[in-house]
């Protein structure tokens, strides 16, 4: 569970400090770190100290400790020496392992415990009673926050989010999939979406330093107020995210209160999106609208439909932009100078967006 890294850092740090030699070793006898050029030579009276009942031993001039986790050895922890203060730096160095054991189990039972409540995976007894054991509060404000790395990972990604929580123990990072880290982060009583889109800016630049294609895209869900509501939050982020790479392509940071219809016409199924489209565009591909065209439509929804300010930002006379209206009003039976017909058109065009992209991931 305690990476050979963290163990070797630990006994470096303690060498350094104590000018004493340390080998750990598993119950197998194999050698997970060590500051001792001989260890090797510790590996059979080792074995043979595990298999004895003493908790400490002096053999080889080294002192010899076991470390536990549950009544099963874990470790054996050797200092290089037989004096009385070696033994104590040799206790101070098992003890310490021990805490070590202890913390990366919690943070891995915590780390399981988060998963499955994000998977809907828990009782609801079961969340209360493995929150109250784990010391998880249960009635916190928290926020599910979802980072899209993609398939192409450095393998630090979980230590960069990591990092811009500075280690926080109420906020949690893991990994669900390949693709996704998620964040459960616990709220203060005072802070809003607006902490949150702040958070989510710093978790994007964190990332700026990459190489390659791949984009950061960081989605969240709303804020709940209770432990068994963070699956809601994530299940919002996650479509939060899908959502987003449709209707919200230029956004990194994509929040679920934004979605809008959008959310709607993801849930719709592809038949009946084709249905809607073969009756509004009458058997018409709009696809095959000229950029012209889509750059005219999207200006005069973007200046909710005014054709003075449209034809001012195209560059175009009036009367041009008139000529277009009433060019695509023939072609379509859709005049977007009136509301409803404007509706329908908006609403038809972010379905074939939704079909287009749908399409995609099908190759």
């Amino acid at each position: 569970m305690i990476s050979n890294q963290i163990l070797q850092k630990t006994i470096d740090g303690l060498n350094q400090i104590t000018k004493t030699g340390f080998a750990v070793l598993d119950a197998e006898g194999g050698i997970l770190a060590s500051t001792m050029e001989d260890a090797k030579e510790y590996v059979e009276p080792a074995m043979n100290f595990a298999s004895s009942p003493a908790d400490s031993q002096v053999v080889h001039e080294c002192h010899f400790f076991k470390v536990f986790d549950e009544q099963h050895l874990e470790f054996i922890v050797i200092a290089n020496g037989d004096s009385e203060e070696t033994f104590t730096v040799g206790r101070v160095a098992a003890f310490q392992i021990e805490q070590l054991l202890i913390a990366y189990k919690e943070r891995f039972d915590k780390d399981n415990f988060i998963k499955n409540l994000l998977l809907d995976n828990l009782l609801l007894v079961d969340i209360y009673n493995r929150a109250k054991k784990l010391h998880v509060d249960i009635e916190a404000k928290r926020v599910v926050m979802i980072v899209e790395t993609g398939v192409d990972k450095d393998g630090d990604e979980i230590d960069r989010v990591r990092n811009v929580f500075g280690g926080k123990r109420k906020d949690f990072v893991t990994a669900v999939d390949e693709r996704n880290i998620i964040v459960v982060k616990e709220l203060g009583s005072s802070e809003t979406y607006e902490d949150i889109e702040r958070t989510a800016a710093v978790i994007v630049d964190a990332f700026k330093d990459r190489t390659g294609d791949q984009r950061i895209r960081v989605s969240y869900g709303t804020i709940v107020d209770e432990l068994r509501e963070v699956s809601r939050s994530y299940k919002e982020a996650m479509m939060a995210l899908d959502v987003g790479k449709i209707f919200f392509k230029e956004r990194d940071v994509i929040a679920y209160s934004v979605l809008g219809i959008g959310r709607l016409i993801y849930q719709l199924p592809i038949p009946l999106c084709k249905m809607f489209i073969d009756e509004i565009f009458d058997g018409k591909n709009p696809n095959e609208f000229d950029e012209e065209t889509i750059t005219t439509i999207n200006k005069f929804f973007e200046n909710s439909l005014n054709v003075s300010e449209t034809s001012r930002q195209l560059y175009i006379h009036r009367n041009t932009l008139v000529y277009r209206l009433d060019k695509l009003q023939k072609s379509t039976g859709l005049d977007l100078r009136v509301f409803e017909d404007a509706i329908t058109f908006k609403i038809a065009m972010m379905v074939v967006e939704y079909m287009n992209y749908m399409d995609d991931q099908n190759f």
